[in-house]
């Protein structure tokens, strides 16, 4: 790299007006490069999640809608969790098994009616134990890896029979891509994407989350013993590259700010599509700030989500999506089509500062 002394070289040359901060932008948010989570309860009536502002437990028909607006704002997938009555909860989890169950019923909802969007599934227990944790318990109450294997690859497998474009295990769990993806191929699903959790550490920022798919009350102990150790950097690209070889097609950093170094070293080291996760909690202290009028929301969701493509991120999973595409769309100056469905439409969009 060649370097110029000053007054050769004076770098607040390209910072003097918005059109040259746009042109030698050096990475730009756009709706494609958002995924938007949701969650479905088996309801009639949607329920606000009272930690995460602008975010419900929607039923199946306000789900539909959401995926529809995501969809015509050019957001290419939707995350999907659900919010399991507790009297089809048990130690095992078997519910997740269950191919008419909340989540497939929901999968196929949405393929109907918005068939371009693309639908990731969580694969994971915690929504579905008694105990919270994301696998099965042994005798001591610890989560026995090898035996939740088994249930999260049939768990994986009818969510791709149901129409699930991509899962996402979530668990942890030692050997759950290669488990997973024997038994996709093994099945037909060989074009099931899989997007692995494959640096997901212990965090206090999961709290909103847990609240809103109603595991927190009934979470027994922490997960810490299988969630990784915040102090730990070198051991997530261990976990990233026995996910590339297991058979992952995509990776997930979770966190993301407080995470940004190691979403930075998972792509260097793997080259896999990325994704950063901007976690509930991210989300609640953002809008909190800005209600005690600490900082601007609008300004700080837009630095905190670049922030995340300047590390190399690909995409971001993050609960405000949806208010995101519209201001990208609404500083680009380009009028929305009303009803429109195409999740391809998105074309050009302004700086997220300007």
């Amino acid at each position: 790299m060649i370097y110029q002394n000053f007054p050769q070289s004076r770098l607040r040359r390209t910072r003097q007006a918005p059109w040259i901060r746009n042109l030698t932008r050096e990475n730009v948010l756009t709706p494609h490069d958002l995924l938007l989570p949701l969650f479905v309860h088996d309801k009639q009536d949607d329920t606000p999640v009272a930690n995460l502002p602008s975010v419900a437990r929607l039923s199946l028909t306000s789900l539909v809608k959401t995926a529809q607006e995501a969809a015509s704002l050019g957001i290419p997938a939707v995350l999907l969790f659900p919010v399991i009555d507790p009297y089809l909860k048990n130690d095992r989890g078997f519910e997740a098994l269950n191919a008419d169950g909340l989540i497939c019923r929901a999968i196929k909802a949405i393929k109907n009616a918005v068939p371009d969007i693309g639908i990731i599934c969580d694969v994971a227990l915690d929504p579905y134990t008694t105990h919270g944790h994301d696998g099965v318990l042994n005798d001591k109450g610890d989560v026995d890896n090898d035996a939740t294997l088994e249930l999260l690859a049939q768990q994986a497998w009818v969510l791709a029979d149901a129409g699930a474009d991509c899962v996402a295990p979530s668990d942890m769990m030692d050997g759950r891509v290669a488990k997973i993806r024997a038994i996709l191929e093994d099945n037909n699903h060989t074009n099931t994407l899989i997007m692995s959790y494959t640096a997901k550490y212990a965090s206090a920022l999961y709290a909103p989350f847990r609240d809103a798919v109603g595991s927190k009350g009934a979470l027994k102990g922490d997960k810490k013993n299988y969630q990784m150790d915040g102090g730990n950097a070198s051991e997530a690209i261990r976990e990233a590259m026995q996910d590339v070889h297991e058979g992952a097609d995509m990776l997930i950093v979770k966190p993301a700010l407080p995470y940004l170094d190691i979403l930075q070293n998972v792509k260097k080291a793997t080259g896999l599509p990325t994704f950063a996760y901007q976690v509930s909690g991210e989300y609640a202290m953002l809008h909190a700030a800005a209600r005690a009028g600490v900082l601007d929301y609008d300004q700080a969701i837009m630095e905190t989500l670049l922030s995340c493509k300047r590390a190399g991120a690909d995409g971001i999973i993050t609960y405000a999506a949806l208010d995101v595409a519209k201001r990208l769309y609404s500083r680009s100056k380009i009028k929305l089509p009303a009803g429109e469905n195409d999740c391809n439409r998105a074309k050009v969009y302004t700086s997220v500062h300007e």
